[in-house]
Order: C-alpha cells, then sequence, then structure tokens
C-alpha cells in the first residue's frame, strides 16, 4: 500500500493512496491554514470508524440482520500540548433495524475488533478504546425507538 500527499500551497495538500483516489488535507487558519481539507489526524479516526464500520456491516447482513440504518461514530481526545496525540478514543455503533439480535452486533464488533480492522489493531496498541453500541427498532416513517445501550469490552 502506497500514499502520497502533494503540495498545493500554504499548509494545503493533497493525498492520495495507491488505489488512485484523493481526499484534500488543510490546516486550521490558527496555525496558518485555509481550512480547506481534512486535518490528518480527522483522518485517523474516519479511518478507524470506517474499518471497523465495513467489519461490522459486513457481518450483520452475513448473519442476515434486517438493518436499516448503521452509523459509527468515533470520539478521540487528545493531549493540550504538542504532539497532541490521542488519549483515549471511543467508537459508538449505532444500528436500526428490525428485530436485530444483540449479540449479533456483539459478536461482529468482537470479530471486527479482535480479527479483521487492522486500524483498530494499530491504534488499540497505543491508546484505549471504549466500545459503545446503541440498538434502535425501526419502526418506520423516520421513527426509531431505542432498544439497548450497550458497551463492549474487549
Amino acid at each position: 500500500m502506497d500514499a502520497k500527499v502533494t503540495w498545493q500551497q500554504g499548509l494545503s495538500f493533497t493525498g492520495t493512496a495507491s488505489s488512485g483516489f484523493q481526499v484534500p488535507l488543510g490546516a486550521d487558519p490558527e496555525v496558518g491554514g485555509t481550512d480547506d481539507g481534512f486535518r490528518p489526524l480527522e483522518l485517523m479516526a474516519v479511518s478507524l470508524a470506517g474499518c471497523t464500520a465495513m467489519d461490522v456491516i459486513s457481518i450483520l447482513l452475513k448473519k442476515q440482520q434486517d438493518v436499516t440504518a448503521f452509523e459509527v461514530k468515533t470520539h478521540a481526545d487528545r493531549t493540550d500540548e504538542h504532539p497532541k496525540v490521542f488519549t483515549q478514543v471511543f467508537i459508538t455503533y449505532l444500528v436500526a433495524g428490525h428485530n436485530l439480535d444483540e449479540k449479533a452486533l456483539l459478536r461482529a464488533i468482537e470479530l471486527s475488533t479482535t480479527k479483521h480492522c487492522p486500524a483498530h489493531g494499530m491504534l488499540s496498541k497505543v491508546v484505549p478504546i471504549e466500545l459503545n453500541y446503541e440498538l434502535y427498532e425501526d419502526e418506520g416513517g423516520g421513527k426509531r425507538r431505542l432498544v439497548k445501550l450497550g458497551s463492549y469490552a474487549q
């Protein structure tokens, strides 16, 4: 796997992956940027969310779960001093559907975080990651009823 960043101007770059996809990178105006792209650490948080999300939804669908909406949120606490590394990461899986099996969701989270997701595998070696989930029953017409709030302990 290869990646590169190409300088555009100031603190603006274009990141290019070996797949050919591109993403803008930028910086906050208070450090001289023009607020025109992802911050590099934001991409780490998005990468973690995307990696585990792809695993979990794939497993849920293989388990024939009737998922109607799915979202993974990440929040990372950081140090105040440079290099402002992550000190703790929180991942929340929000899953809506019909008659969803909580055990299937927990197994999907387990497989993602212990076997399949390389982003989680790498980051969990250097920062604590807390895993939470919200399970909703889809009642139609955009309505959802919370069925279960929970945590997955690694």
